[in-house]
């Protein structure tokens, strides 16, 4: 492999020590994640297995923002209610069997009014069933990273096999804004009425915080109250996972304090941008002998603030690089640290297409990768 010295970046210095502590939280298990970045900036218990409660309705609505994706779901379709779903105990919108309803108003139940009769008819219209739907859930968890994570329901009732992690929730929140983009503002909402029954949001942050445009809730004797927020100001998003605080009000002065503490003392400082050609590497057997590298969508890192100074960034490419080389094909690693502690490794991939050189091309470097 071949090392190579792409960045150092120059800005006013804050040594790491310099780095105030995360707040102190009242809660079990938490975690603040830059969006921007994709970096955890601190946490506590991430790893521990807890109840998630309604906050599973994150992945519900993951799938069922998917299936919509696929246009195996509309917006305007009608859904029958089954028995099973306009009976769902805890939390609901209260639909009816002799009343369907479209799928775009099971989402705002589901998001806005936590219903988790809303839940079970959206599993049964995108999957037959909600044993199945589950399934699709795990499946999905496993796609997404969340290795600590088992789904047995789409609304989150208790049940010893249906459990996350305060990490795994974050990838999953992390997921949903960074995908659907477009139904994300569905989660802003304060307040839907359905069957003259209006509810409000239970996320008191969306009226404490303007800068604050979602995420959900969730409840349980077990599980606590929990809380994941996210936050925008400027460029910059973070998201905040609380779990298990000692009320409702609580999960959401705790949440303030970690995005407050993301925002006032971490910078996302950006490293590269799309399509930027960070190097040029030697390409064998090819009708070309370079090819520029990058990265398909912005690079940013968080820093303590004032910290970028100390940022170093190593490009280690793949030796020997032999065409065909396509568009997107990983060509290397970028590794990224500050104070000599790595902050994370990115793919860097090929900016441009290397097709095979001919017969001569090929058998003369051959021989010269035979002598090298």
């Amino acid at each position: 492999m071949t090392r190579l010295l792409v960045l150092l970046l120059l800005l006013p210095a804050l040594a790491f020590a310099d780095l105030p502590p995360p707040p102190s939280i009242a809660a079990k298990a938490w975690l603040l994640y830059d969006f921007t970045s994709a970096q955890p900036l601190a946490s506590s218990n991430q790893h521990e297995r807890v109840e998630p409660a309604s906050l599973t309705k994150l992945m519900t609505a993951y799938l069922a923002f998917a299936a919509l994706k696929q246009k195996t779901l509309s917006l305007d379709q009608v859904v029958p209610v089954s028995e099973r779903a306009a009976k769902a105990p805890g939390s609901r919108m209260f639909i009816e069997r002799q009343k369907p309803v479209r799928v775009e108003e099971l989402l705002h139940g589901m998001i806005t009014q936590s219903g988790n009769d809303a839940c079970i008819a959206l599993a049964e219209a995108v999957a037959g069933s909600e044993q199945a739907f589950a399934q699709l859930m795990n499946r999905e968890a496993q796609r997404l990273g969340m290795k600590e994570t088992n789904f047995v329901n789409a609304t989150g009732l208790p049940d010893p096999k249906h459990y996350s992690t305060a990490y795994d929730l974050g990838l999953l929140a992390v997921a949903l804004i960074r995908d659907f983009p477009e139904y994300y503002p569905l989660y802003s909402l304060h307040e839907y009425r359905y069957n003259n029954i209006a509810q409000p949001n239970r996320n008191r942050l969306l009226w404490l915080d303007p800068n604050v445009d979602g995420m959900k809730t969730g409840y349980t004797e077990n599980a606590g109250f929990c809380l994941i927020a996210s936050a925008r100001r400027g460029a910059r998003r973070l998201v905040s996972v609380v779990l298990g605080a000692n009320s409702d009000s609580g999960r959401a002065q705790e949440s303030l304090k970690l995005l407050n503490y993301g925002f006032q003392f971490y910078d996302a400082v950006k490293l590269y941008g799309k399509g930027q050609a960070l190097s040029t590497l030697e390409v064998w057997k090819g009708t070309e002998g370079r090819l520029k590298a990058g990265f398909q969508s912005d690079l940013y890192v968080s820093v303590p603030r004032g910290a970028g100074e100390q940022l170093k960034a190593d490009l280690v490419s793949t030796q020997p690089l032999v065409a065909p080389i396509s568009v997107g094909q990983k060509v290397g690693t970028v590794k990224v640290t500050l104070q000599n502690k790595l902050l994370g490794e990115y793919p860097v991939v090929a900016l441009e297409n290397v097709a095979v050189a001919g017969f001569f091309g090929r058998s003369w470097d051959s021989l010269r990768l035979w002598f090298k």
